[in-house]
This record gives structure tokens, sequence and C-alpha cells, in this order.
């Protein structure tokens, strides 16, 4: 164990001390680059130092990684028609960088590098560098091969109704689908690069009068401060920037669905794409965004508004069930009908556990199937998640280690925690239900009340980006509260652009 904690810290350490790629000038001879490129790329069998003549007059140097660069447009679309250029003595540098790209289609029409460390980036990238003789200046080409996956529907986020189209890893395809969904110049995508050693591309969106001013430059701020040798997955970028990052809610959203990620931005929100992932982040976000889904704007609004308070519901069953019903059957059973105390007693007669270790055992071991449903490939996951507890269950009930009426409470609260549509927010319940039990298990109903005043007042104090956590109820703001709770009709939610840019404020 102390061999692999020295292993990393050695890691981290070499990482954080990797020489910079030098900022200087390209040196005008082929040879030198050529020299250089090779001790920066030494031991990289991909690196490809190509030597070739525009029309057997100037010699020119292109430099690429061979794994991620588009072999046929490089032949057909870039090196033919350079090779077939007719160059004369007496232009200048810049005529020839001029009747390239006249000469070049637009595909791959090149931009000029005047720094090492610029052209050894455009390289990793998959471009091609293209180096002639007698010039400090190379070309950039784009035409690095891309490798993504088809657009398919988001497999973390169920559409019913809707467009069947979710982000997948290129930053470029998931800005895309945003520019189908939101027609306007106003749309802003600004590019960030972080991660000293991957150079990770983020885009930062947001639709410009809209989101307010205070929210774009706190995000941008807070992106410029970290300092990461590696971002490989937006959840990096969610843990360093979000507040309170030990508090347990979500205060940014991740969301795979272009179309949820453009309602936001409309909504006045600032979304983060990070190149490599398939999952926006939002921000600010509140409470009540935890529960509401893209689907509540396109079916009825009182069917919505249904569907809305079920799972405000069934998330505070998720949170308490447990904790009241151990705090019931140990302390406080003269608050239920005499028939049921006799039946729940009954069922409980022969359990050798108390209530408090009979509930823990079953939600642990509800959580441990679930993740185990998770992590395994799906036709043999969803096997074990639902057969796994219905076996488990009919045996512990069989052998007299737990008593049936707490399958049907942990079974209960296992269904409300899926109602809630955010992830996040779901495994937050889950993880404060332990506690909570804690509190019923030694306190009674004292505890549990205590608990959640806790859990309240914390609520209370959180903030998302300089938006208070639980507003419009705190503050309390009456005109916002027609999309809280409910979904009110479209008619009467035609200040709700107004109110929610007043909320961000």
């Amino acid at each position: 164990m102390n061999k692999e904690i020295r292993f990393a810290h050695q890691v981290k350490k070499q990482l954080s001390d990797l020489e910079p790629i030098p900022e200087t000038t390209l040196s005008s001879s082929l040879d030198q680059n050529a020299m250089t490129l090779s001790q920066i790329f030494a031991s990289c069998t991909d690196l490809v130092m190509r030597n070739f003549f525009i029309f057997d007059s100037k010699p020119c140097l292109a430099v690429y990684l061979d794994v991620l660069v588009d072999r046929k447009l490089l032949e057909h679309g870039l090196l033919s028609p350079l090779m077939d250029l007719d160059i004369k003595e007496s232009e200048s540098n810049e005529q020839v960088i001029d009747r390239m790209k006249y000469r070049l289609p637009s595909i791959v029409l090149p931009e000029i590098v005047n720094k090492l460390n610029e052209a050894v980036q455009r390289i990793v990238k998959g471009e091609v560098v293209i180096f002639i003789e007698s010039m400090k200046q190379a070309m950039s080409f784009n035409i690095n091969d891309e490798l993504k996956r088809p657009l398919e529907e988001p497999s973390t986020e169920a559409v019913v109704r809707g467009p069947r189209i979710g982000f997948i890893e290129k930053l470029n395809v998931n800005m895309s689908l945003i520019r189908h969904s939101i027609h306007s110049p106003y749309l802003k995508m600004e590019k960030v690069v972080i991660g000293a050693t991957t150079h990770t591309e983020l885009a930062i969106l947001y639709i410009e009068g809209i989101a307010p001013q205070s929210v774009i430059q706190e995000a941008k701020q807070r992106l410029n401060q970290i300092e990461m040798d590696s971002i490989l997955s937006s959840g990096y970028i969610e843990e360093l920037i979000r507040d309170h990052p030990k508090s347990p809610f979500p205060v940014i959203q991740a969301s795979q669905r272009p179309d949820a990620v453009s309602a936001a931005l409309i909504q006045g929100k600032v979304a983060i794409l990070v190149d490599g992932t398939p999952f926006a982040l939002i921000l600010p976000v509140t409470f009540w965004f935890a529960f509401q889904t893209v689907e509540d704007y396109y079916i009825n609004f009182l069917f919505a508004s249904m569907l809305r308070m079920l799972r405000f519901l069934f998330a505070f069953l998720a949170l308490a069930l447990p904790s009241l019903f151990v705090a019931v059957t140990t302390f406080h059973s003269e608050m239920i009908p005499t028939a049921l105390t006799l039946s729940l007693a009954s069922a409980r007669e022969i359990i050798p556990f108390p209530a408090l270790l009979e509930t823990f055992m079953m939600e642990v071991t509800f959580e441990a199937l679930r993740e185990a449903g998770v992590r395994l490939p799906r036709p043999v996951g969803q096997t074990i998640s639902i057969v796994g507890a219905l076996v488990i269950g009919q045996a512990a009930v069989q052998a007299g280690i737990i008593s049936a009426p707490l399958i049907i409470v942990v079974s209960l609260t296992g269904i409300a925690s899926f109602l809630i549509p955010q992830t996040e927010m779901s495994q937050a319940i889950s993880l404060l239900r332990f506690p909570l039990l804690i509190c019923a298990g030694t306190f009674g109903l004292y505890g549990v009340s205590v608990g959640l005043i806790a859990i309240l007042i914390h609520l209370t104090n959180l903030r998302s980006f300089g938006v208070s956590y639980l507003s419009p109820v705190s503050p309390f703001q009456l005109s916002g509260l027609s999309d809280v709770f409910v979904r009110a009709p479209w008619q009467q939610m035609k200040k709700r652009q107004k109110n929610m840019k007043q909320e961000l404020e």
C-alpha cells in the first residue's frame, strides 16, 4: 500500500515538473526544425516527418502524427496540390503563402504558426504542420481523422418525448447540436484550454443579454484558476469550480441532452462543454431544478404538475421513510393503529436484530445490488439487480433474519429514489439516508426532526454561483413559484424569463 502511495506521488510530481515547450520562434532552417521536433517527439513512433518539394524548387517538411490524420485527404487534398504548385524563385514568402491558399481546397486552408510550442500543440491535436525552407513561419492544416460515434439517444437520461439525440465525445459536434437548437447570433461560444498535460478544450456557452454578466465572469474566473495536469472529463471541472465542494447536493447539473442545455441557456444559465465527454455542465442551478425534466414542458401542464408533485413526495420518502419506520417501531409504537402494531410485532418476533441494524443491512444490500447492476454488462446487470433483490429478500424473510414489512419499506424507498430525474440528487438523498437512520435509531422521531431541520438549514445556506439554492422559495418570490412545485400553463409563464433573470442577478 505504501509503495502504491509513493508511486502515485512520484507520478504527480513528474507531471508537475515536466518542462514546458519553449515559446521560441521557428527557425528558417528545415534541418534545425526537424532536429528540434525529433528531440521533443523522441520515442514517438507514430510521428512522420516527410520531405517534399513545391514544384521541384522549394524544399518543404510536413510533420504530423500518422494515427491522427486523414491519409486520403493528406495525399489528395494537401500534398498533391502543393507539389504541383508553380513557384518562382523571385516570389517572396508572403506570395508563396498566398498562392498556396489560392490553390488548396477550402477544407484544408492553412493557418500561420510562428512559435515552436504552438506548432507542437497543433501536431498533437492531429493537424499537419508544413515548414518551408528559409521561412520562419509554418503552416498548419486541420485534416485530422476525427473518431466519433453516431448520434444516439442519451443513455443516462430517458427520453419520453422530445429529440432523441444526445451529446457525444467531440466538442465541435456538441456545439453544433446547440447551434441547431438556438438559431441566434446572441448565442456565444468561447473556447478555453485547460490542463498542462492534456490541453483539454472547453467551451463556455451563454446567450448574450439574457445570461447575467456576473455569472459569466465568475464561471470564466473559476475556470482560469484551475491548475491541473490533466482534465479527462467534465466531472473534473464540476468538482473544481462548484460552490460548497463538501456538500452532497449538486449545485451544478450535468446533462447529456442538447434540448435540456438549450432550454437552460434560454433561461439565462451558462453551459460548459468539455471535449472528450458527452456531458454538459449547467450553472447556476437550484434545488428545484433537480426535480424538473424537459418533458415537463412538452406535455400537458396538468399531468406535468402531477408528476412534479409526485417526485417531491417520493423524494421525501426516499430520504425519510426508513428512518420513520425505525423511529416508530422502536420508540413510538403507540402512534400507529393497534392492529398494525400487532402485525408488525408478530413479523418481528423471531428477528434477532434490532430495527436499526436490520434496516441498515437491507439498505446497504440494496445499494450494493444497484451498484452491481450499473457496473455489470447491461443484460447481466438487470438480472442481478432485480432477481438478486427478490431472491435475497425472500430468502432473508424465510430465514427469519429480516422482517417482511422492512422489505416493503426498503423496496418502496428504492423505487422512490428512481423517480428523481437527476442522478446526483438521487445519490445525495441516498447518502443522507444513513445519518438520518442513526438519528432515528438513537432519538426516535426527535432525532428525525433534528436531522431534517439540519438538512433544511444546510440547503438554505447553499449557493450556486451567487444564486440561493432554494430560490425562489428562499428568499421568497411569489412570481417565481409558477414553475417550482407545479408547471403553470404557458399563458401564465410569459414573465418566467424575466423572473429567472432577476433570480440570477
